[in-house]
This record gives structure tokens, sequence and C-alpha cells, in this order.
């Protein structure tokens, strides 16, 4: 079956990829330095999560005051935001200007906000406000990275080994992101500067060691930056992203703010502006969002793919840090000021099944194509969230363990090959921009996915957290008006103290209260077990909810996945002209016709 793109995919004064650059010291050197650079803007993606208790105490803010949940959320959430919003425009810069040029420049720029962030003198909210905008700029940083080196790994390998290299390089982003959790915890309690002081040194041997080793791949390009999809692209997803952090919080007298006119606006916006986008993309002559790519299956199941994957993980990591944090490891005789650390310590491994599976399902799948590897990833996924929908809340941890280390597989299997298979698919003078549709698909699908996480579990919480809150406190001596107070605090309240590794009944009840207290009861209510016990039956209704929507969502990415074809690798430029003159000398070369859908073989 033979295959045609249409010509808006056909440029071949851009470079067709097909360089003399596939010599084994220059592709590894490619490897190396990508890997390095998507290692360290994963690491720093989650290394906050774990050290925010020292971030805000050493800026004097307490996070769970009201009002200051914002600071807590944009802390997290604006490194994923302005990746997701980011990471297509800075791959098609990429194509259009040099992808070695971009990925430099966003080497660079991480390191710079990475010491800005270390360097804050300010105190409170302008402290919070300091630190939240260097998060964005270091989001700048990253996005550069991410849009650039799978491309610029897909430009420097055979296409017989770019299975393995992207496998090496997603296995290293998504372990990152858990290898992150470790380091804050150590890092944090020692000085919560050092978790951005750690990535200076590394970037400034990245810029450099990429500006000197890395080869750009010659193009001669003449176009222009699409504006009006690039911002209406940018404002969409940033409406959206406020709809969801504003969604998890309480609004009025309930406890979260989905019908609030600020997040039913914001969404509605979001849509709107994404609807005014997929039109733009249509009409203008060189538009931002490629959506002419999408004719080709494999790209389109490997996108889709990616995307439900993320919805089903993304918030993987939020619900089993606070199921450990607020529950297991205080059960287990853990103080709640030691479960961030001891946390990451024990998802380690899920990073192990990264680490193994990504790389070998790679390589095997440049032998034998990425649906078997991607199909079967997503499966054994969807089992790993149904048998740890079964595990009790406290846990035995050999079960928990070994079912965190199928996940890892099971993600991993489906990573490498599932990106490979993207990336293959892809014209090479758009690889850039293909890359960066893929990966800002997978990045809002985290962020989708946690809001998506907090609001299963809030609802889980809200149907007997109160009662069982009012009942545990007035058994133990606290007086009735601040028993009932505590009971109708918002349940993310006593999920956000738990993930700060608070103790939570400090919080909900207050320290004057408990001091008024008798010794027993108070040894009671601030001990290893009252909270843990109470939550338990509550979290679990959540949990079971949000595993269910995993399951599905892994289940509907392994069907998108078949969907993708065989193996599937899009000429070169060079491999037409050969085919073409071959055709030509045979006599059999065909009449030119209108371009047809493209699909993978």
């Amino acid at each position: 079956m033979s295959i045609t793109l249409p010509k808006l995919l056909h440029r071949p004064e851009e470079g067709d990829g097909s360089i003399s650059m596939h010599d084994e010291r220059y592709k590894w050197v490619a490897l190396s330095n990508t890997t390095l650079g998507m290692l360290m803007a994963t690491i720093d993606a989650s290394i906050m999560l774990i050290a925010l208790p020292d971030i805000f105490k050493g800026i004097n803010l307490d996070p769970l005051i009201p009002g200051n949940s914002f600071y807590l959320l944009w802390l997290i959430l604006s490194f994923l935001v302005i990746t997701s919003v980011l990471v297509v425009s800075l791959g098609r810069l990429g194509d259009m200007y040099g992808r070695v040029k971009m990925y430099n420049l966003g080497f660079a720029i991480y390191t710079v906000f990475s010491l800005l962030l270390a360097i804050t003198w300010l105190s409170g909210p302008a402290a919070a406000w300091y630190l939240i905008l260097m998060r964005v700029g270091q989001g700048v940083g990253a996005a550069f990275l991410m849009a650039n080196s799978s491309a610029i790994l897909t430009d420097a390998f055979p296409e017989d080994q770019r299975g393995m290299a992207l496998g090496i390089n997603q296995v290293a982003a998504l372990a990152g992101s858990f290898i992150g959790l470790v380091l804050g915890g150590i890092l944090g309690p020692i000085q919560w500067r050092l978790i951005f002081v750690v990535s200076v040194p590394i970037g400034l041997f990245g810029t450099v060691w990429a500006y000197k080793k890395l080869r750009e791949v010659p193009r001669h390009t003449h176009q222009r930056i699409d504006w009006p999809g690039n911002i209406t692209f940018a404002l969409g997803v940033i409406a959206l992203m406020i709809a969801i952090t504003y969604g998890i919080q309480p609004y009025g007298g309930h406890t979260m703010g989905w019908t609030s006119p600020t997040v039913i606006f914001s969404f509605l916006a979001g849509i709107g502006l994404l609807a005014a986008f997929a039109i733009i993309e249509t009409r203008v002559e060189q538009p931002m969002f490629h959506i002419s790519l999408f004719r080709i299956r494999a790209f389109t199941a490997g996108t889709i793919s990616t995307f439900l994957a993320g919805i089903g993980r993304g918030g993987l990591m939020f619900i089993l840090i606070i199921w450990l944090q607020g529950i297991w490891l205080p059960l287990h005789g853990y103080s709640f000021e030691r479960t961030p650390l001891w946390a990451g310590i024990y998802m380690l491994p899920l990073t192990l099944g990264f680490l193994l599976a990504g790389p070998l399902s790679g390589y095997l799948s440049d032998r034998y194509g990425s649906r078997p590897f991607a199909t079967g990833g997503m499966l054994a996924a969807a089992l790993s969230f149904a048998l740890l929908e079964l595990l009790p809340v406290n846990f035995d941890y050999w079960a928990f363990a070994g079912l965190l280390l199928m996940n890892g597989l099971a993600m991993g299997a489906f990573a490498a090959p599932n990106r490979a298979g993207v990336m293959n698919s892809l014209p090479a003078a758009y690889r850039g921009v293909g890359s960066g549709m893929n990966s800002t698909f997978q990045n809002s699908a985290q962020v989708f996915s946690i809001g998506i996480f907090f609001t299963l579990i809030i609802i889980g919480l809200s149907s007997t957290l109160s009662a069982s809150l009012f009942h545990g406190l007035a058994a133990n001596g606290v007086p009735l008006a601040d028993a009932q107070r505590a009971a109708h605090l918002p349940p993310v309240s006593t999920l956000f103290a738990a993930f700060l590794g608070y103790n939570p009944v400090q919080h909900l009840v207050g320290a004057g209260t408990l001091a008024s207290l008798p010794a027993h009861s108070q040894q009671v209510l601030l001990g290893h077990s009252f909270f843990p016990s109470l939550i338990s039956a509550p979290f679990k209704h959540g949990l079971d909810a949000a595993f269910d929507f995993a399951v599905l969502a892994c289940l509907v990415a392994a069907g998108t996945s078949w969907l993708r074809g065989g193996k599937y690798v899009h000429p070169t430029q060079a491999d037409e002209d050969a085919a073409d003159a071959a055709a030509i000398e045979a006599g059999t070369e065909d009449v030119p016709t209108a371009p047809e859908p493209v699909a993978a073989q």
C-alpha cells in the first residue's frame, strides 16, 4: 500500500532529517545530553512536592490559612501549565530556526531561573509570588527542552534505533518525576534553597556541553510565526487550568468550586478559545498546530493514547502520596513530619519499573513496532490500578510495592514505544512541532488528571468524613462547637495538611483548643493512629472512584493505541526521490493525483 501526503507536509528545502549524523559517537552524545536535560526538567517538576513544607517555613507563610491555598496550588501547577502552553510553539520555533539552537537556549534559561529561585530575599505572600513567577520562567526553559529533545534524537538516530533512544529519553522523563520526590525529601529539611541550587551546576554543564557538541540539521526556512494561533491556544489552555485550580478549592458553602462563576466562566472561555484556535489553524498559511498531521494514523493514535495515559497516570502520584502520608505511614509509626521523605522512598518501585521497562520496550519496538508494547502496557496498567483498588487502606507493603512495580513496568512499556511510534510517523521537517504537540497533550493531561483525581477523592471524603471527624473529636473531649467547626472544614484542607506533612488534627482543631484539653486527650488526638483511623473509610470511597477512572482511561488508551496500525516510519525525501527514480526507470510511475488521507500500513 502506498502512502501519499498532503503537499503541505512536503518541504524538501527544509531538510529531511536524513543527515550524515548517524555515526556512533554523535548519536550517543545527543542521547546523553537530551536525557540529562529531560531528567533535570522532570526532577524539578516534582522536587517541590515533598519540600513544600520547608519552602513555606522558609518564606514564613502558612499555606493552610484560607486564601493561601492559591500559592500552594500554583507553586505546584505553574510549571506544568507553562510547559503545556508553550511546548508546541517552541517545537515550531525549533523546526523554523533550528532544534539545537532552541534546545540550547532552553538549557540556559532553565539554569538562570533555577538560580533565581534560590536567591529570593522576600518573605510571606511576596516571596510566594516571586517563587511562582520564577517557576514560570523555569517552565519556559523546560518547555524548550521538552519540545526539541525528541526531534533532536529522531534526527540523530536511524529508524531502527529510535525506539531504544526515545525509550531511554522518555523513561528518564518519567523516572525524574519520582526521583525528585526523594531528592526534595532529603534536601528540603537541610535548606529549602538547595532544591533549586542543585540544578544550577547540572544546567551549566549541560548548556556548555550542548552548545559545543550538538549539531544542527541544515534547514532553510522562510516561515512566519502564527501569532493568532499562539495567542488563542495559550489563553485557552491557561483559562482551563485556572478553572481546574479553582474547581478543587472550596467555594461558598460547597466543598469544591465547580459551581463558582469564576470556574464556569474560565472553563467556557477556555473551550471557546480552543475552538477559535482550531478554526484559525485551518485557515492560516503557516499554522502553529499542524492539523494535517492528524491525517497520519500512527501520529493520531499515539498522541491520543498519550493524552489518555496521562489522564490515567497524572494524578496518581498525588493520590499515592496522600495515601502514604495521611494514613499508611502514621499507622506504621512515622511522625507526620517524617512522612514526606518516606513517601518518596516507598514509591521507588514505581521508578524502578519505569527504568527497567522503558529502554527494553523501546529497543524491541524498533524491531516489532510500537503497537504490541504500547497496547500491552496500557492493558497491564489498567490491571495494576484494578489490583491497587483491591488493597485495604492499611496494606502489606510487599503487595503495594509489587503493584507499584507492575504499574511502573506497564507505563514504561507504553511510554517509550508510543513516543517512538509518534516520532517515526512524522515528516522530518515537522518533528519539532509534532513532538511539541505530543508533549502538550501529555502535560495538559497531567493537570487535568490532578483536577479529576482530587475531585473524586474529595467527593468520597465528603460523604462520611464530616460525621466521622465530629464524633471522633467529641469523644476525646473536644468542645462540641470546636468539633462541629472542624468537621465542616473543607476536605481539601485536610488533604493539603496531610500532603504537606502536617498533623491534620492540629490544623483542624487548632493549637489553642488542643492546649485546653487534658494531656491524655492531647496524646490520643495527636497520636499516629487517630487521624488515619478516622479518614480511612471515607478516603477509600474516593480512592476506589479514582482507580476506577484510571482503569477506564487506560483501557480506552489501549484500544486507541491498537488502532495505530502496524509499524510505520515516514519516508524521508531521499526515500521518496529514490522510489520515484526507480519507478521512472521501470516505466511504472503513476500520474500525479490529489493527496489522499494518510494512514499507517
